[in-house]
């Protein structure tokens, strides 16, 4: 006879608090969003009339291509993050769950080496 206590009987076999790094990560990289995203769309706005010259200019300050490479890092983080718990949340088959979640985490690495690539490019002249 087992006198264990359902609760008891639970403990170990779920991903009890596994999950609580990921939330982290979800809420920290919204929060560094916040500041990037405000820089990049007050400096997009202040050299709207500037053209290609004039953005080109504004990609060449080494703070700038800086600081767009780490939005570019962190908003394609963030948006991972989110898409697999959407994934999670609603693809019941384990098997398809694992691929389209693996498939959007090289996706978003994809996007981000290329955005920092292009990024760089137009910086450094090339």
């Amino acid at each position: 006879m087992d006198y264990r206590t359902p609760l008891k009987r639970a403990q170990g076999l779920g991903a009890s608090h596994h999950g609580v790094g990921h939330w982290w990560m979800q809420r920290l990289s919204a929060v560094a969003m916040v500041p990037l995203m405000l820089w990049l769309v007050i400096g997009l706005a202040t050299h709207t009339g500037g053209g290609y010259e004039g953005t080109v200019a504004w990609l060449g300050n080494p703070i700038n291509t800086v600081v767009l490479a780490i939005a570019f890092g962190v908003l394609f983080y963030h948006a991972s993050l989110g898409l697999q718990v959407v994934l999670e949340d609603y693809v019941s088959h384990i098997g398809t769950r694992l691929a389209l979640v693996t498939a959007v985490r090289f996706l978003a690495a994809l996007l981000a080496v290329s955005a920092i690539f292009a990024l760089l490019t137009i910086a450094l002249g090339g």
